[in-house]
């Protein structure tokens, strides 16, 4: 059965499977244009040959029919299961050289996408039970953003902000540049929207002090110690949100989680993910069904 539509997909993303295309494809593929019956349907069958959380399903089954608008691509699973081992993720029926031409992009989608969510998960598994709301950075891999934040969904965490235009956030270059944390607040406060939240970037208490004082509605605490995070969720005392980033690993998460922070901002939640193992195997023609999916 086809599965539910995700929504992810839009301009931006068609134009990032046609780039991979593309690039895969060039002028031609010499090896499978040399098929003699390259136009008679087959079946391939995508396995994971580990333990997975699958997310990219919908951008998986564009890139087959981007090449054969006519390929199905079937499966029982959506965007957040779990795949076991030898576990079966989609079939696809479609001519023999899509198959083969589509493979490696479909499953460069499906790898890199499933390999966030898979490794979100183990972090929202460390703080499950907890009041605090995980989310990832702006580390994205250029033209890919939309589909790496929604695989952070998928894996059960949140996003921060997708770019520079949806969200305030001063950082300290930008403390720099407008000559401190209060003139950089008061400024950017007269010329936003009463809506915006205004997010400040601290390194030190006293600067905690500041982002207080001025008024900000998020203050982040950069790469400080456990310590040092205590003591500014007594300084702050709620009057704003509280959010640590920096320095933030499987390891110490849960104590991080456990000061009374809001907010944890982890970069790694996207850029230390690695792709996951899921292949596809070529199991039949049309006249010669594949197994069903396990």
């Amino acid at each position: 059965m086809p599965f539910l539509n995700t929504g992810i997909m839009h301009g931006g993303v068609d134009h990032l499977i046609d780039l991979a295309l593309s690039e895969d494809i060039g002028a031609g593929d010499v090896t499978t244009r040399c098929l003699p019956k390259g136009e008679a349907k087959g079946k391939g069958r995508i396995i994971a040959k580990e333990e997975i959380v699958l997310a990219g399903m919908e951008v998986a089954q564009r890139v087959f029919s981007k090449l054969d608008p006519c390929a199905q691509f079937l499966s029982d699973l959506k965007d957040g299961d779990v795949v076991y081992p030898k576990g079966g993720v989609a079939e696809v029926v479609a001519p023999m050289n899509v198959l083969l031409m589509a493979e490696r992009t479909a499953l460069n989608f499906l790898q890199r996408m499933s390999g966030i969510a898979t490794h979100v998960r183990r972090y929202v598994n460390k703080i499950n039970g907890r009041n605090v709301r995980l989310v990832d950075t702006r580390k994205t891999i250029p033209g890919w953003r939309t589909l790496e934040k929604y695989a952070v969904r998928v894996g059960g965490a949140h996003n921060h902000r997708m770019g520079l235009y949806d969200g305030v956030l001063i950082k300290d270059n930008h403390i720099a540049a407008f000559g401190g944390i209060l003139p950089a607040v008061s400024r950017i406060r007269q010329q936003v929207s009463h809506l915006m939240k205004i997010e400040v970037e601290t390194s030190t208490l006293k600067e905690v002090e500041e982002a207080v004082a001025a008024g900000a509605d998020i203050i982040m605490l950069d790469n400080m110690s456990l310590d040092e995070i205590k003591t500014a969720v007594s300084i702050i005392n709620r009057r704003a949100l509280v959010e640590v980033s920096g320095r933030v690993n499987l390891d110490n998460l849960a104590m991080i989680a456990d000061t009374g922070v809001d907010i944890i901002s982890v970069g790694a939640l996207i850029h230390a993910a690695v792709f996951v193992d899921i292949s596809m195997t070529i199991e039949g023609t049309f006249d010669s069904p594949a197994a069903p999916l396990k």
